[in-house]
């Protein structure tokens, strides 16, 4: 692309506000405090699962690079084997990113494409990991709070065990990795009121970042 080309991208795209966090933050409660307010949400994880769906659009390249194992009754991906596969196996899962990825960044950016509000917000777990991620985003919102509270709401909300929870916070960037890369912090380990006054703020800032000619954000 040339550097014309890129200047007009850059120009059409909608200011976006990439929402990470380590598994357990409560990053979708975030993203919902933001759709509240009006602010379109592309979810990369919502997008990864319509695509490993039954008739979904990876399941072909899904069956033929590990087998009809990885596949449930319905057509869909088999979420707990394929789970327990990458995080054994991390040949298995480099292969299963390279099939999944693209497909998701490919989605994300034509969704982003028909937001309609004056910001929108790309949630993405490892927006960090990737600098194609990163070139979506003019800000990065990251959603914190205490490892041990983290690894509770995991346990809570998927039943898995505590080593099983560690086991995917390892594989995460770390807590000050996050944290470095910030733009912006949510602290979420305290009450849902401090969070959505919190998420207020952050909407009148993004609106007011928003409005800015590209290039003085």
């Amino acid at each position: 692309m040339s550097p014309v080309s890129q200047a007009t991208e850059a120009r059409q795209r909608i200011f976006t506000v990439g929402l990470t966090g380590g598994i357990g933050s409560g990053k979708s409660t975030v993203a919902d405090s933001f759709a509240e307010h009006g602010i379109c949400i592309v979810d990369a994880d919502e997008v990864s699962h319509r695509l490993t769906a039954p008739g979904g659009a990876a399941m072909p390249a899904i069956r033929a690079g590990f087998g009809a194992a990885m596949q449930d009754s319905s057509g869909a991906l088999n979420r707990a084997a394929m789970r327990q596969l990458v995080f054994t196996d991390s040949a298995a899962r480099t292969r299963l990113e390279a099939i999944l990825h693209p497909m998701i960044r490919t989605e994300c950016t034509r969704l982003l494409g028909l937001a309609n509000s004056p910001y929108a917000m790309l949630v993405v777990p490892l927006l960090l990991d990737s600098h194609a991620w990163r070139t979506h985003c003019d800000r990065i919102l990251v959603v914190d709070c205490p490892p041990e509270l983290q690894i509770k709401r995991v346990m809570e909300r998927s039943g898995l065990s505590e080593e099983d929870a560690r086991r995917i916070m390892a594989a995460q960037v770390s807590r000050e990795t996050r944290l470095a890369a910030a733009s912006e912090v949510i602290d979420n380990s305290g009450t849902l009121p401090a969070l959505q006054a919190r998420v207020e703020a952050l909407h009148q800032h993004y609106l007011l970042e928003s409005a800015k000619p590209p290039g003085n954000s």
